[in-house]
């Protein structure tokens, strides 16, 4: 059997990995559409950023371990089309390659703002190539504006802000965080930014960029104008399927999958990671989970349905992100739960806020420094324990 995945970063280079660890000894085909060999990304927006000498960038796979696992990689080679009658794969060099079995692993891109651009110092966060220009562009000390408070543009001020450089982020919700965490818990995560000396303008839209040819700031819809000579552009991101139209396979909003990660009607291909749109087996909730776990998990999962094995057991999400020295830990989804209890704040340095469902079990927490209550909660729901098994006899906030 042969096997061919369509993309390299985390879901697909450890697809394959686990595919040869789990004993499959078929030919594996993996096509990356850049240049460089799979490297880790959560680096991008934390460690390369930083001030000081160049940091390594973290390799999932080198040339020697493709070697040594019989790995055909093709670098620089980018799907255009898919022909699932005839299981062919077209690249935008012409090049078709035949396969087996499928995994759709092409990842997600950076949204764009729906206003013109083409200005230099506008950037996104998406790739190795994006944070090496950041970086050389930081060095340059210049006034910094990130539009997006999510975790993207989180990190990119904590480490503008760790350079001593000034920072503003430009947010479109009232409360930066309130459509994951709700309104209580989205302040007070947020409140991160001004103890660490970035400013945050909230309830705005971007209405477009100043400058001419180089970017000299932001003009937000009231009038308001935030100087800037770099503009990071963090509001989240884009399934990259479009490769897939004409394909015949479900990509409204992602690619559709079955639990199994076969995508929905065409048992021959799966998708994986950030494109993957999925009823997740603990949360009952069909969607996208563009988490870096995620991804190695559902690649562990398809190599192990594919030789036959049993799928490891499915976990509940779980991000991380760091921020001015913090980590921010989230597990579960916050969004499907109701706020419980809450303890600590961000200006203490430790936070907890538990999340439960209508039956008030425990179903998601974000915690910040403090690894401890992840532990325990993951092995409360493990168990099914109660809110007040997990937290004992601490007032909830409701």
């Amino acid at each position: 059997m042969s096997f061919l995945i369509a993309g390299a970063s985390v879901a697909g280079t450890r697809t394959a990995i686990a595919l040869r660890q789990r004993g499959f000894a078929g030919h594996i085909a993996l096509l990356e559409s850049e240049e460089h060999w799979p490297y880790d990304k959560p680096p991008l927006s934390k460690d390369l950023l930083a001030e000081g000498p160049d940091p390594d960038v973290p390799r999932l796979l080198t040339p020697e371990l493709a070697a040594e696992l019989d790995l055909d990689v093709r670098l620089g080679v980018r799907a255009t089309g898919l022909d699932p009658a005839r299981r062919v794969l077209v690249t935008h060099t012409g090049e078709q390659f035949s396969y087996e079995r499928l995994v759709i692993a092409t990842g997600a891109h950076a949204r764009a703002l729906p206003i013109p651009s083409g200005l230099a110092g506008v950037h996104t966060l998406r790739t190795l190539d994006d944070a090496t220009a950041l970086r050389e562009a930081l060095a340059g000390r210049p006034r910094v504006a990130v539009v997006g408070a999510g975790f993207i543009g989180a990190e990119f001020a904590s480490a503008a802000r760790g350079r001593g450089l000034d920072v503003t982020l430009i947010e479109a919700l009232e409360i930066p965080m309130s459509h994951i965490f709700g309104d209580e818990v989205g302040r007070e995560i947020s409140s991160i930014h001004a103890l660490n000396g970035a400013g945050l303008v909230t309830g705005a839209r971007v209405e477009r960029f100043l400058g001419s040819e180089q970017v000299e700031g932001v003009f937000l819809a009231d009038g308001t104008e935030v100087p800037a000579d770099l503009v990071v552009v963090g509001v989240g991101a884009i399934p990259n399927t479009q490769w897939l139209a004409g394909s015949g396979l479900p990509i409204d909003g992602g690619v559709h999958c079955s639990d199994r990660f076969e995508v929905e009607g065409f048992p021959s291909i799966f998708a994986i990671g950030d494109l993957a749109l999925r009823r997740h087996p603990l949360l009952g909730d069909t969607a996208r989970i563009e988490h870096w776990t995620n991804a190695g998990e559902q690649a562990d999962a398809v190599a192990a349905i594919v030789t036959g094995a049993e799928p490891p057991t499915a976990q509940l999400p779980y991000v991380w992100s760091d921020q001015y020295g913090s980590r921010i830990q989230i597990v579960g989804r916050p969004s499907l739960g109701e706020l419980s209890h809450r303890e600590g704040s961000i200006a203490e340095g430790r936070f907890r806020a538990v999340y439960t469902d209508a039956d008030r079990k425990p179903i998601a927490q974000v915690s910040v420094n403090d690894a401890r209550v992840v532990a325990a909660f993951r092995k409360n729901h493990r168990r099914g324990g109660s809110l007040e098994d997990l937290v004992g006899e601490q007032t909830p906030a409701r």
